[in-house]
């Protein structure tokens, strides 16, 4: 494994940090989306004569995408698995879980995260956010209000919409930005569901 960890040392110098390039003008949100992570280790990576794969693929316990990393001079690969936990059984719920995967996948093979990660988490899978005391600083409530607006943002489904809302701490649903990406996500869910003929 030594061409291999040799060429991954050489890209990870070279890359930075997944830039959160993306905005959502009405939430007055950034975040890092698959290309940004992509845009961030690739070119590192090619250059250090490594190919990056992600195929899908099923176990006993489930679908996965995994991310292998090739290098072209020695043949040696490395490689993890990231499973697909779906929101949502359908296509929209399958696309977002292989796009989280993939992801979170290259991520971590590569050793990179966004500028100022907020550790979103996906899909139906995210943990119970910490509940914060209603004395925490003001800064501390800004970027709960943050992570909460993006988590609702990424809901597939009605339903996990509804779980999501639940999760979050009743002094962080108060908020006027929140209770906006709540409706917004509600409005753009029930507009999908309008367009499924049953």
């Amino acid at each position: 494994m030594k061409g291999i960890a040799a060429a991954l040392a050489k890209a990870q110098a070279n890359m930075g940090k997944a830039l959160k390039a993306n905005k959502n003008d009405h939430f007055r949100s950034k975040y890092a989306d698959l290309g940004n992570v992509m845009d961030a280790c690739l070119p590192a990576l090619n250059e250090a004569g490594i190919a990056v794969i992600q195929p899908i693929g099923s176990d006993e316990q489930g679908l996965y995408v995994k991310t292998v990393f090739i290098h072209g001079e020695s043949g040696e690969d490395i490689q993890c698995r990231v499973p697909l936990i779906l929101g949502k059984n359908d296509m929209q719920g399958f696309g977002s879980a292989v796009t989280y995967a993939r992801r979170y996948g290259l991520m971590a093979m590569a050793g990179i995260a966004p500028e100022d990660d907020d550790g979103n988490a996906a899909a139906a899978s995210a943990p119970k956010p910490v509940r914060q005391p209603r004395t925490q600083p003001a800064e501390n409530v800004d970027e709960g209000i943050e992570r909460a607006v993006e988590y609702l943002r990424e809901a597939s489904g009605l339903e996990d919409l509804k779980e999501r809302w639940s999760r979050i701490p009743k002094h962080v649903q108060a908020a006027k930005e929140v209770i906006a990406a709540k409706d917004k996500a509600k409005e753009r869910l029930t507009e999908i569901n309008d367009e499924i003929p049953y």
